[in-house]
């Protein structure tokens, strides 16, 4: 990899930009990755308000929500940080929305629980314990920049039902 593929951070477009390339608007979370200061956690912020609504769904559907906006989100984050030089763009939070969609997985209603999600998505995602680390140094293109956060959001369900079943 050179130096570009590795950096996290470039100049951000512009919305305007954002507009005129779809995929790219996806791909920066319908603008949120565009936050000058922590563009992941305003990015899974972005991702709160689809989840209360995907949240509605049968499980079977919600997964079905899981599987193809992971399979979107290979693409369209390949393509983004393709076209911008840079692979992992600090701004492409498309992962982000699906890592916390994935960390919600069967949630129990309620106001704590999206927010716990919250928590614990934020922490795996920022501490990258292994094998999240792993997957963020090995795996390269738009199935790299997918993966770490989709481990993370993992841990986080994991880490959620703990949480549910010690407060039943």
């Amino acid at each position: 990899m050179n130096t570009s593929e590795v950096t996290r951070t470039s100049v951000n477009p512009s919305f305007q930009e954002l507009l005129a390339r779809p995929v790219h608007l996806l791909a920066f979370g319908f603008g949120s990755g565009l936050s000058p200061k922590a563009p992941g956690t305003v990015g899974t912020l972005a991702a709160v308000p689809l989840y209360l609504a995907i949240a509605q769904l049968p499980l079977s559907s919600y997964l079905l929500v899981l599987v193809l906006t992971f399979l979107a989100g290979v693409y369209i984050c390949d393509r983004t940080a393709r076209d911008l030089g840079v692979h992992d763009h600090g701004g492409i939070v498309w992962d982000e929305f699906v890592g916390y969609w994935i960390a919600m997985f069967a949630a129990p209603s309620g106001w704590l629980w999206p927010l716990l999600g919250f928590i614990w998505f934020r922490l795996f995602d920022i501490w990258k314990p292994w094998p999240i680390s792993w997957a963020d140094k090995r795996v390269g293109g738009g199935l790299g920049i997918m993966l770490d956060d989709v481990l993370a959001g993992l841990m986080a369900l994991l880490a959620m039902q703990v949480c549910y079943g010690v407060l039943q």
